[in-house]
């Protein structure tokens, strides 16, 4: 072989090895199984009341009806959080935490789904667990109110120190268009869409009111038909 054609090959080997790159390079990451789903770990629970959630995260959230102050003056609500106060407006500690659970992964078709990903994707819905294996000491002071339990002897007349549960499981929605595999580890798609993240239910002041405001409204109703009877 002349040199000519020694150089001509060594060319279109050379050709040929930058055209395999730049495919590589071209060609989409792999993508995972539209019918696979996160993985976390099916043994989360909250093992206080043995409620059972995703394998995604688990969470409990606590509030106390306490004395809250506004101002100088004192009204009544929920918080998730002590308040504390003296004297007459003294709020009795918390006997349950908040707490949440989580697994040390999660995977999607056997790979580790990035800290990222659920970070930006992961949201937190309340749910109602069955309550069906409550434990018996807890039986007795707690009842089902709306999603989670309360243990107020009537839910519209809550006293300080009454308690109310809910509780969040973790959720994720489709990836199949969201993410890609890289180095092993499944992270964002780039220009993937991305909802924004569910924080945990607000305080719920309004709950805490409603009773008075539906009050309100009905002696307001009332003292509208009688007028309109006088008249």
């Amino acid at each position: 072989m002349s040199l000519a054609q020694r150089l001509a090959a060594l060319l279109l080997a050379g050709a040929g090895l930058f055209a395999g790159i730049a495919g590589a390079q071209d060609a989409p990451a792999p993508a995972p199984d539209p019918a696979a789903v996160p993985v976390g770990d099916p043994g989360l629970r909250d093992p206080d009341f043995r409620v059972q959630g995703s394998g995604l995260g688990l969470a409990r959230r606590v509030e106390m009806f306490q004395w809250v102050a506004r101002g100088e003056d004192h009204v009544r609500g929920w918080s998730d959080a002590p308040l504390g106060g003296e004297g007459e407006h003294g709020n009795p500690p918390f006997p349950l935490r908040s707490e949440r659970w989580l697994p040390a992964r999660i995977t999607v078709d056997g790979h580790p789904l990035s800290d990222e990903v659920v970070k930006q994707l992961a949201q937190w819905r309340e749910f109602r667990p069955a309550f069906s294996s409550l434990p018996g000491n807890l039986s007795a002071t707690f009842q089902p109110e709306g999603n989670g339990l309360g243990s107020a002897e009537n839910p519209l007349d809550p006293q300080v120190g009454d308690l109310r549960i809910h509780w969040l499981t973790r959720t994720l929605p489709p990836l199949g268009d969201r993410i890609e595999l890289r180095d092993g580890e499944w992270v964002l798609r780039p220009g993937a869409p991305v909802v924004p993240v569910a924080q945990t239910p607000p305080r719920a002041w309004l709950a805490s009111w409603l009773p008075i405001l539906v009050g309100a409204g009905g002696l307001l109703l009332v003292g509208f038909v009688v007028l309109r009877r006088r008249r």
